[in-house]
């Protein structure tokens, strides 16, 4: 629905030729479509999927395994290396028995011919039904398919900080959004000034072409009355030209400026929006306190987010000395062709603990304290160059103020001068040279004028920028 209704906006300012669009309208179609917005926002989201994954790191992990394994020989049991030892001990034990049962009857133990003759025989008869080959254990060939079960049970704290360090990049995303939204706000705006001002210039040019025109015919009369010299006809006829030309290339510095503002705004370069509004000059009041200025900055809000990553950095980088520990689990469901040595289903306890990794570990640990200080450092830097750049910009604020308090002091008295002047020349007590550089002079005065407005706006959003707030010089330039 919001984009349906930005969309309806944008199609009335590009449809209707007297509607100019507003610096409000064009933030709200530059939050819709311009590309670096769109953009910190598919990052905002990316990290937000990241964050789901992390939240579901402590959610058992079931794979399902197949595998396929051919042998080069099916595994055996090699009973030919305990042959003798079967052998030998079996005997024996058949010896001990008759022995142990003979001592029982008579009370005496057997001979030993007899004992020898029982070993040897029971050797003989154990050795002719003894295997003479190994037994396989498994085919040579098997397939096998199961499910395996993975459950973190202790990681070191490193699911905590993983989910931790999501939760800190999504806050950083968030402010990322804000951050990149308020540069593309105070870049609309600088630009929409800019282009107000090109306006203001444009009317004030136009009325020097007007004026020289007005010379030049008046001249032409009086050259042909023989009152004027022919050269200051000539010399008005190129003020005439110069002013022509100073006009056409304001209004081409007006078109590329449009063009810069519909790629601010995200919208087709050659869409043509309609801003006729001239730089008007409006007091505004810059609020005394300085004290919260880095704290509602979203460039002092991103560096501390990325404290707080760090620190989480610093975290995970710890747990490599502690150990992991998951509980396991195996069911075989296919166990038609499944080897002897494979148990159908287990489960079980496994750990995990690095002993030895030279000194990765020690030197993780001190690259991440040392992030954290670094980002610290930053945020003090950051801290220390908001506060500098509000007192800097007050004080261009004042200056340009002050600037066009002597400006339009000036351009009353040029105002007052060219009146006298005109009054002359229709008199023809002065020449119609006067009258041109009088023109020439105030038409500097009132670009001096303009310009220490279009200063001071500049100075004002540069201001409510540095406060994180660039939308504020709507108050002013409606």
């Amino acid at each position: 629905m919001k984009q349906t209704s930005l969309s309806l906006l944008l199609f009335c300012y590009l449809t209707s030729p007297s509607q100019d669009i507003t610096l409000q309208d064009c933030f709200r179609i530059a939050a819709s479509k311009n590309i670096l917005v769109q953009q910190s926002k598919s990052s905002l989201l990316r990290a937000r999927y990241n964050l789901g994954v992390e939240k579901q790191r402590f959610v058992p992990k079931i794979d399902a395994l197949a595998s396929y394994t051919y042998l080069s020989r099916p595994l055996e049991i090699n009973l030919q290396t305990v042959r003798n030892g079967i052998l030998d001990g079996s005997s024996k034990q058949a010896v001990n028995a008759a022995n142990s049962v003979f001592q029982e009857i008579t009370g005496n133990q057997l001979s030993q011919p007899v004992q020898d003759k029982i070993y040897n025989t029971s050797k003989s008869i154990l050795g002719a039904v003894y295997p003479d080959y190994n037994p396989a254990l498994s085919k040579q060939s098997y397939f096998l398919a199961g499910l395996f079960a993975r459950q973190p049970i202790f990681l070191g704290n490193k699911l905590t900080a993983a989910r931790n360090f999501a939760e800190a990049e999504v806050n950083s995303g968030i402010i990322g959004t804000a951050l990149t939204e308020k540069e593309i706000q105070f870049a609309i705006a600088l630009q929409y000034i800019r282009i107000r001002y090109i306006n203001t210039l444009l009317h004030t040019q136009q009325g020097l072409v007007a004026a020289f025109d007005k010379n030049k015919t008046y001249g032409e009369e009086l050259v042909k009355n023989e009152i004027l010299a022919p050269y200051q006809k000539s010399w008005t006829k190129v003020l005439l030209s110069q002013a022509r030309t100073s006009y056409a290339n304001l209004s081409m510095d007006k078109l590329n400026a449009l063009v810069e503002l519909n790629k601010l705004l995200g919208i087709p370069l050659d869409s043509t929006l309609i801003i006729n509004d001239t730089l008007v000059y409006k007091r505004g009041v810059i609020p005394l306190d300085d004290q919260s200025a880095w704290q509602q900055n979203p460039v002092y809000q991103m560096v501390q987010s990325k404290i707080a990553s760090a620190q989480v950095a610093e975290k995970i980088a710890r747990s490599y000395n502690l150990p992991n520990i998951f509980a396991i689990g195996n069911l075989n469901l296919y166990q038609n062709q499944l080897p002897v040595t494979i148990s159908p289903w287990m489960v079980g306890v496994e750990m995990q603990w690095n002993i030895f990794s030279g000194t990765q570990t020690l030197k993780r640990k001190q690259a991440a304290h040392q992030l954290v200080e670094e980002v610290k450092l930053a945020e003090a830097n950051t801290k220390e160059s908001l506060m500098m750049q509000i007192r800097v910009t007050r004080n261009k604020i004042l200056a340009a103020q002050n600037e066009i308090n002597t400006a339009d002091s000036a351009r009353q008295d040029i105002a007052t001068t060219r009146r006298l002047i005109n009054e002359r020349v229709e008199n023809q007590l002065s020449s119609l040279k006067d009258l041109n550089d009088v023109i020439l002079i105030q038409g500097e005065i009132e670009k001096a004028y303009h310009t220490a407005i279009l200063a001071y706006y500049l100075a004002l959003a540069t201001y409510w920028n540095v406060y994180g707030t660039p939308n504020r010089i709507t108050e002013l330039i409606p």
